[in-house]
């Protein structure tokens, strides 16, 4: 089920996004970005509509994605 962000109290939602950026581990390239960069980049994107919240009833979390990949179910 897909939680629209502005929902979320603005440090739930920065915990989040923290959470999520810590567990993905990705790389960033040559220039390796610091956490407070990382979670703005994540914000951008929900802002932007290109990612999205999703609760997953099953395993009881959220998890942030691309929009384009969720298929609602």
């Amino acid at each position: 089920m897909q939680i629209p962000w502005q929902q979320l109290d603005p440090e739930l939602l920065d915990s989040v996004i923290e959470a999520f950026v810590l567990r993905e581990g990705t790389d960033y390239g040559e220039q390796e970005k610091t956490l407070t960069e990382k979670v703005a980049d994540v914000r951008a994107q929900l802002e932007r509509g290109d990612a999205i919240l999703v609760w997953s009833e099953l395993h009881e979390t959220v998890n942030i994605m691309p929009r384009d990949e969720f298929d609602g179910e």
